[in-house]
């Protein structure tokens, strides 16, 4: 049978009558302990900042002036730091001029681009839009709009669904075919190892302690910067390493190409080396942080929207172990 049969499959099993209220009135699978510890790692959170780190000796100027390596553009650390006044755009070459809603937001509503980035490709706790087909990004405003998305941690989806709200149509309809006509670019490295550097939460992403100790991988994703001070400037060219538990990349290749047991196989509806087919979005190349986050929101209920009715049940057949090889895999994967 080939993918797309399998896709169109399963797509009309889920559209029996029957079977369509039950997958929607069936409660979310109750995570276990693993899947609750993941939360830690997976959401944005705000542990003591890193006891290392020297104390700064003042707090930094807002009228002081910044740059990126290869960019010959500045920017002060009040435009930096306040989303309002338009996103820093250190490479507008990367990218088609943005609309306005994009550079600048329409108060209350903030600027797109402060946290998804001039090119669309976001960061850990946000998602990358690039590559997205505007259909999805419409249908995905519209679940947070609605509260199917965003009605419960972690913070960064609560967020949007306030910016959602904000937002009216029409800079709706410029952002979706804005950030669909970008090509994602690769920004991820995914390492395979049995340790990692101790981390702590800074701005919104895991960073390595200057102590520069090491503790077990376990299961987990630990995702980080390349370079902090280009993340905290938003240079939409840093890159990051993901650290997984080694052999997840290849055990997520076999249930990304075949499944396992009561796993569909990814591709079938993700496309072949998942990168997407039609309206379903594509995975190779983003954040593996991210696309767990999102696997265990499926699992615990909270991506309610009608379209999100497939994932909810196929991530309740998935263990976090599962889903840290699937995130991993797609993460290697040239989008």
């Amino acid at each position: 049978m080939t993918q797309l049969a399998v896709c169109l499959g399963v797509a009309a099993w889920l559209s029996m009558p029957g079977v369509a209220a039950a997958a929607r009135s069936a409660p979310p699978a109750k995570p276990d302990a693993g899947i609750r510890a993941a939360e830690t790692w997976a959401f944005l959170a705000a542990p003591p900042p890193d006891p290392h780190a020297p104390k700064p000796a003042t707090p930094p100027d807002p009228d002081g002036v910044r740059h990126v390596p290869g960019s010959a553009r500045s920017y002060t650390n009040a435009q930096i730091d306040h989303g309002l006044l338009g996103v820093p755009d250190w490479f507008p070459q990367d990218h088609p001029p943005m609309p306005h809603v994009v550079a600048y937001g329409r108060e209350p509503a903030k600027a797109c681009g402060y946290c998804h980035l001039p090119d669309g490709s976001g960061v850990p706790v946000t998602a990358s839009l690039a590559g997205l087909s505007k259909a999805y990004i419409l249908e995905q405003i519209e679940a947070f709009r609605s509260g199917q998305r965003g009605n419960g941690p972690p913070a960064t989806t609560q967020d949007m669904a306030e910016e959602a709200r904000q937002l009216d149509a029409a800079d709706v309809q410029l952002a979706a075919a804005y950030f669909a006509s970008l090509k994602p670019a690769p920004r991820i490295r995914v390492v395979e190892t049995s340790t990692v550097p101790e981390t702590h939460w800074d701005y919104y992403v895991l960073v390595p302690d200057k102590s520069g100790a090491r503790e077990p991988m376990g299961e987990r994703v630990i995702e980080v910067p390349d370079d902090f001070s280009g993340y905290e400037m938003s240079d939409e060219r840093v890159r990051y390493v993901a650290y997984v538990p080694r052999g997840s990349i290849a055990r997520g290749a076999v249930l990304a190409a075949r499944g396992d047991g009561a796993v569909q196989a990814c591709e079938a509806c993700h496309g072949a080396d998942l990168r997407g087919a039609g309206n379903i979005p594509p995975l190779a190349g983003r954040s593996p942080t991210y696309l767990v986050r999102e696997l265990i929101l499926f699992r615990m209920g909270r991506r309610t929207n009608p379209e999100a009715v497939q994932m909810r049940a196929e991530a309740a057949h998935l263990t976090l172990r599962d889903m840290i090889a699937l995130a991993a895999y797609a993460g290697s994967r040239r989008p």
